[in-house]
């Protein structure tokens, strides 16, 4: 359980930080990098869930998503010593992200172009958090192997959905590419 009785703790204060494992690192440091910006899409998630004109369907989702990210973040968060069990991002939790794209998709006409990011404010913020799922999730990859490899398809099948949903907020006036429209 987490028990936080104080926030701020001056430990930082000289630009390092605390990994999982209590080892120090710079703030610089590629995880830190990586996990920062899984906090990042968790806050922008937070947003889309204030917005009036969401689906109602994808509020559970988000919400089970956000929580999901925290797994995510302490997957990155903390290198494997191969001593302790850590908590880690499950194979089933990718699955069930895949779940939710085939069901969301299943409603959807098909593409016949790019879609602009936009439509409504929901999928307007649902393609920023889709954004920066795509960033977390190079991220990660740059950190290697001192990350698991299920963070990676995660955070894939991640921007997927976020892709799908935003789609879906839509409501089907979702704004397409028109290749060359305005070369005249």
């Amino acid at each position: 359980m987490v028990k936080l009785t104080r926030i701020y703790t001056r430990k930082g204060d000289g630009g390092q930080t605390h990994l999982g494992d209590m080892s120090r690192v710079p703030k610089t440091h590629p995880l830190i990098d990586a996990y920062g910006t899984v906090d990042e899409l968790n806050s922008q998630i937070g947003v889309v869930l204030t917005l009036a004109d969401l689906p109602a369907l994808q509020r559970p989702w988000l919400a089970r998503i956000q929580n999901d990210l925290f797994d995510v973040g302490a997957d990155i968060a903390t290198p494997d010593d191969g001593e302790r069990e850590r908590l880690r991002v499950l194979p089933a939790q990718t699955v069930w992200l895949e779940q939710r794209c085939d069901e969301a998709n299943a409603a959807l006409e098909p593409l016949r172009s790019f879609v602009l990011p936009g439509g409504t404010p929901a999928a307007a913020h649902l393609h920023v958090a889709r954004t920066v799922c795509r960033r977390a999730e190079r991220l990660v990859v740059a950190c290697g192997e001192q990350v698991s490899p299920e963070v990676v398809r995660y955070l894939n099948r991640l921007s997927d959905l976020l892709f799908i949903l935003a789609r879906a907020a839509s409501g089907g006036a979702e704004p397409l590419w028109e290749p060359g429209r305005y070369r005249d």
